[in-house]
């Protein structure tokens, strides 16, 4: 699970909101402090990775035009497999906008990425 959720470069195969991943210096993989850009929820974002703890912890904070955000993964073995938490916090007029006009639509997305992280796993293998 860890692999798929590190794999950044891949995220647009498997999760429609990510687009344009690209990170700096090149490679495919994030680690502590990597600084990456993507398309995501219709915004252009400047993230860097803030907390990196293999294979528990994931974390990053994020900024674009009218949005800062933080996003983090907690994930945790279980006798059945893996339990994930996943929690963003917004900040700025364009957070508060979007919020205001499509109030589920963050809940929604981010359900979409965990489950199609928990098909990538269960299909088997570690991604390319």
């Amino acid at each position: 699970m860890w692999a798929w959720l590190i794999r950044a470069t891949d995220w647009p195969r498997w999760y429609p909101n990510a687009s344009n991943v690209a990170l700096e210096g090149g490679g495919a993989d994030l680690a502590a402090g990597v600084r990456f850009r993507w398309r995501t929820f219709s915004a252009s974002l400047r993230s860097v990775v803030a907390e990196f703890e293999p294979p528990s912890r994931l974390a990053w904070s994020a900024r674009g035009f009218g949005v800062d955000v933080y996003h983090a993964w907690l994930l945790s073995p279980t006798d059945s497999g893996c339990h994930i938490v996943t929690e963003e916090s917004q900040y700025g007029a364009l957070a508060r906008l979007d919020h205001a006009l499509r109030p589920h639509r963050m809940e929604r997305g981010h359900q979409l990425w965990l489950d199609n992280l928990r098909a990538r796993v269960l299909e088997g293998g570690a991604p390319p």
